[in-house]
């Protein structure tokens, strides 16, 4: 990108990027479309004589009907569950739990293999049971299923790609689209970029909830976009994914179950064991209201949980993936937003590997091992983190708002000055390196540079109450000897940045200089405000409407020399990530008498 165009990206000076144009689904006798494992659960007809337990067989299904033949062989050793008890399968592939009302029955992928999925790549590896249904619900729910049926066969194809130790595993958070518009600002976007990747065969994409935006009639429209994938989809629910006329939790992500799927479960990809879990407890009390919601566990996930772990080898790294993250920076002092078994989840996971990974706030973070922030302390007790978790940002950026590109989609600036894109989770063996693609671009853009001037400073606080409509900012990259007098910063939002990352910078091509990280993630409270703020994304931000990015855990600062001379300048700005990855950008200023 040439110099300082970075910097303008937000304040409507210049166009983003342009998207990378990808067709709706991949050619047909090419790639995954012409592999994929597509089939379905075998469900054999019933009733069950035993209406107490349920079973069946996970098999290796040759010839690829879903139907296990004479000769296709149960398969030990994989891990079956009800929703609270696990069992493995025996040497004939046979497995047996018990059964109550209203479970999902499911089996966890394991490696060097892969469950079936459908025409639209979602993945199908479980089994409803709901013998009356869902109660009148507005969206539909769970139809009645009756008695339990005669057996519940698990197929399973041998897979090249999930055998190997190297994965890429998606992570798409909240898609949210609530109206046509915003289905086809997702196409044009995310999807649009996914289409034209084939590196997540393996591992697929995870969309980690929120999956639409309270208007669950759009779900057939979610399967239509994961049908543009090269690889399965798999889906978490989220707060906005709700049936909010159920008057109990028991009910309410029955129209997600029946759409896309378990509300919990886990595959595993090469060494990865993959934990998904839905961490929005709905209603918190009744009668149920809109908003109403926590993060939280209840007590069947949390056994299940501890009962899967329990089955994982030692070797293995656990990707641990939920809707409203265990713990965040941007909503660091509130319980609601965060999941309150989180010390309870430590537990169970001491002694693993572990990335965990969330959503829900709109934003990117990348929090290290031993980071710590005074909320997480003052609720929940957790005084540094035991290992890494990233917020893996959104798909819909800050909802879709913002200028309309010519691309196709809005702007939608994420909360933490971030723009809209898809987490990667590069794994080979146990180790990961995590990478962000920023929606319609390649790996290399990565931060955006700005200036935080007095001028920019008291034009953000004349405009804090006129968000959407304030005045564009004029000359952002000009400075006065007045700015540089009263201190002017040169920042830079290094998106993927953490605890271990640099930032570097050399003006006019002098001495390298090292900036200051903002906020340093060590027991402190969140810093908010102007001065804390990314300037480029607050200028687009204020102007054109959407959140605003007045705070974040991944913003450097370097103060300006006073005595710049006159003239234009150029600072030359290096990131560098805690695996030596390094990101340059180049940003041009002017000082003015």
């Amino acid at each position: 990108m040439a110099a300082g165009t970075l910097a303008l990206i937000f304040s409507g000076a210049l166009l983003a990027p342009a998207a990378t144009a990808a067709p709706d689904s991949a050619p047909a006798g090419s790639g995954w479309a012409a592999t994929a494992y597509r089939g379905s659960v075998d469900v054999v007809e019933g009733p069950d004589e035993d209406q107490q337990t349920i079973d069946g067989t996970v098999f290796v299904d040759k010839d690829r009907d879903s139907v296990q033949d004479r000769n296709e062989p149960g398969l030990a050793g994989v891990s079956v569950s009800n929703g609270r008890d696990v069992t493995t399968t025996d040497g004939s592939g046979r497995y047996e739990l018990p059964a109550f009302g209203n479970m999902t029955v499911f089996a966890t992928q394991p490696r060097g293999y892969q469950v079936p999925v459908d025409e639209n790549n979602v993945a199908q590896f479980f089994y409803h049971h709901l013998p009356e249904g869902s109660p009148e619900l507005r969206h539909g729910g769970i139809s009645p299923t009756g008695p339990l049926p005669d057996e519940v066969n698990f197929p399973l194809a041998k897979s090249k790609l999930t055998r190997s130790p190297e994965q890429h595993c998606l992570i798409g958070g909240d898609v949210q689209t609530y109206n046509q518009d915003q289905v086809d600002y997702a196409r044009q976007g995310a999807f649009a970029d996914l289409a034209a990747r084939d590196d997540y065969a393996g591992c697929g994409t995870l969309f980690i909830g929120d999956v639409v935006g309270d208007d669950l009639s759009l779900y057939p429209q979610t399967r239509e976009l994961a049908g543009m994938l090269n690889g399965p989809a798999r889906f978490l629910p989220g707060n906005h994914d709700l049936d909010f006329d159920a008057t109990t939790s028991e009910h309410t992500f029955d129209t997600f179950r029946a759409n896309l799927g378990p509300e919990y479960y886990s595959y595993d990809a090469g060494k990865a064991h993959v934990v998904a879990l839905n961490t929005v407890e709905f209603p918190t009390k009744l009668p149920a209201a809109k908003g109403d919601y926590t993060g939280s566990l209840d007590d069947r996930q949390l056994e299940w949980l501890r009962n899967d772990i329990a089955q994982v080898p030692e070797d293995r790294l656990i990707v641990l993936a939920a809707h409203i993250p265990l713990l965040d920076y941007a909503d660091q002092g509130s319980a609601k937003h965060q999941v309150e078994q989180v010390a309870e989840i430590y537990q169970i996971l001491e002694g693993r590997k572990v990335v965990a990974v969330g959503g829900h706030t709109h934003s990117i973070e990348n929090l290290r091992e031993g980071d710590s922030l005074a909320g997480w302390s003052e609720l929940f007790g957790v005084d540094r983190l035991p290992f890494t978790h990233i917020t893996a940002g959104a798909i819909s950026g800050d909802w879709y708002s913002g200028r309309t590109l010519p691309e196709g989609y809005p702007t939608a600036v994420q909360r933490d000055g971030s723009l809209p894109g898809v987490l990667t989770l590069d794994i080979r063996n146990t180790d990961f390196r995590e990478r962000f693609t920023v929606r319609g671009e390649d790996d290399s853009l990565q931060m955006a540079l700005g200036l935080n001037t007095p001028r920019y400073r008291q034009w953000y606080a004349e405009n804090l109450d006129n968000k959407g409509s304030a005045p564009e900012f004029a000359d952002p990259l000009v400075v006065s000897r007045d700015d540089l007098a009263g201190t002017t910063w040169l920042t830079t939002n290094f998106w993927m940045g953490s605890t271990g990352s640099t930032v570097q910078v050399r003006i006019d091509g002098g001495r390298t200089v090292e900036a200051v990280r903002t906020q340093q993630m060590q027991g402190e409270g969140q810093l908010v405000g102007a001065e804390w703020s990314d300037p480029a994304a607050v200028q687009e931000q204020l102007v054109s409407g959407g959140s605003l990015a007045d705070r974040m855990m991944h913003l450097w600062r370097l103060e300006l020399p006073s005595d710049l001379a006159a003239g234009e300048h150029t600072a030359q700005v290096t990131a560098t990530d805690v695996y030596g990855r390094e990101f340059t950008e180049t940003l041009t200023f002017q000082v003015a008498e």
